[in-house]
């Protein structure tokens, strides 16, 4: 039934070869529940309901694609336009990522041969990470933050919410729309703060300033956010201004380890900041943090994690170190926490909100698509498609449980073990975590 499909629209031999190279990859599910689009004009129809259509631009895209090494080569045809994907993009990855367990010894040496007889493809010249220095020095840090988050505001806005907010939202019962999510998502974490107003809070990664500023508005604190992205500080304290909250609220352009020794707040919070620390620098993190807050109060850090440490190292590398988050680095929660015990930390709750990151995900996606006129003009052809593959990619790693999203609250005892949290979770649930503000 495939091979009657393959009709093709010309004597290209070079379309033969492509058509057998992804037969090879792909075994039984080739063509099953994908179409396959060639460049000469080849239309190799699914044998089922199509979820999308994989798109082979160039001859050479599949010879560039899974040359060594491949988690880096493949992702960087892809971000060239060589290869692309019309329809469910997540559907794709999940093919995709098949695609690493599938081939045996032989038919990868099969595959290598066969790739070799295709021409070779010149990619055009790619926005890459090449950063130079000792990894997560204060200088390295300054320059992977700034590569990941200083592009323009613009292409941000295309898929993000209305107010810029850049990590998992929370789908509150009744919530569906992601602005309002992310708000939830703020509410939900500054009630299991217990955030008052007066108390001070400084936000470690503060973002475009979402959580400062509600912070501040909405709960009557004093807050202090701090981001190593001049683009985020910026347009952080814009919009504190323009809130009108500039005499409670404030961003500084700074890494959280430059804080003077003799600052005290009474809330810590880190949201989405966690990814950037690196497992070498945790202790110092922690210790920070601890240092930070006064006696009897909590830290709430929020950050994504690994499912399994011997599965794969928890640094980006490939496709996601070069074109994404340099320098990135996941952690199993468990290890996590084990760092902020060390640090003196009592840690008193833990919620894994994985499900909510898949969900917010397919908006930012959806978003993405919709806006790819708006992401296009402000960031190029190569970002829209390098962030569409991560935030897909993304999606399927939390809806799969590859990885996951941790809110963990860490609490520094007063003398006499004393903490400023209720006995029970109740307050959290009792009047809802989201309000309209």
């Amino acid at each position: 039934m495939q091979a009657a499909a393959e009709r093709f629209a010309s004597a290209d031999p070079n379309a033969r070869l492509a058509a057998a190279v992804l037969r090879m990859l792909f075994g039984e599910a080739y063509a099953r529940d994908f179409n396959v689009a060639l460049w000469e004009g080849t239309f190799i129809p699914a044998a089922r309901q199509a979820r999308f259509t994989l798109r082979i631009n160039a001859p050479g895209a599949l010879r560039s694609a899974f040359s060594p090494p491949v988690d880096l080569n493949a992702g960087r045809t892809f971000a060239a336009g060589l290869l692309d994907v019309d329809g469910d993009i997540e559907a794709a990855v999940d093919e995709l990522y098949d695609l690493v367990n599938r081939p045996s010894k032989l038919t990868l040496l099969k595959l290598a041969l066969l790739l070799r007889r295709m021409p070779r493809a010149k990619l055009p010249e790619l926005r890459e990470a090449r950063l130079h220095g000792k990894r997560h020095s204060l200088a390295r840090d300054r320059a992977a933050i700034g590569f990941h988050y200083d592009q323009p505001i613009e292409f941000y806005s295309s898929f993000l919410d209305r107010d810029l907010v850049y990590s998992c939202a929370y789908f509150d019962d009744g919530v569906t729309g992601l602005d309002e999510a992310q708000r939830a998502k703020i509410d939900h974490t500054l009630r299991k703060l217990r955030l008052a107003p007066g108390e001070r809070l400084l936000d470690i990664g503060c973002g475009w300033g979402a959580l400062v500023i509600r912070a501040a508005k909405e709960f009557g604190a004093h807050v202090v956010g701090v981001t190593l992205s001049e683009r985020q500080a910026r347009e952080a304290n814009r919009r504190i201004a323009q809130a009108g909250v500039q005499d409670r609220a404030r961003v500084e352009l700074l890494d959280y380890r430059e804080l003077p020794r003799d600052t005290f707040f009474d809330k810590i919070v880190s949201i989405g900041m966690f990814e950037h620390v690196g497992r070498d620098k945790l202790p110092e993190y922690f210790d920070t943090a601890y240092r930070l807050l006064k006696p009897g109060s909590l830290f709430l850090n929020h950050g994504i994690s690994i499912r399994d440490a011997n599965a794969r190292s928890g640094k980006s590398t490939g496709f996601m170190g070069r074109f994404i988050f340099p320098d990135g680095e996941l952690e199993t929660v468990s290890d996590s926490l084990q760092f902020a015990e060390r640090a003196g930390f009592e840690v008193r709750d833990v919620e894994n909100l994985r499900e909510h990151y898949a969900r917010t995900l397919r908006h930012w996606v959806k978003n993405l698509e919709n806006n790819r006129a708006q992401a296009v003009a402000a960031a190029g052809q190569q970002s829209f498609r390098a962030w569409r593959l991560y935030l897909a990619g993304s999606a399927q790693g939390f809806r799969t449980g590859r990885i996951g999203v941790y809110q963990s609250l860490l609490a520094k005892a007063a003398a006499g073990g004393a903490v400023s949290v209720p006995a029970t979770r109740r307050d959290l649930y009792s009047a809802g975590t989201f309000h309209e503000g």
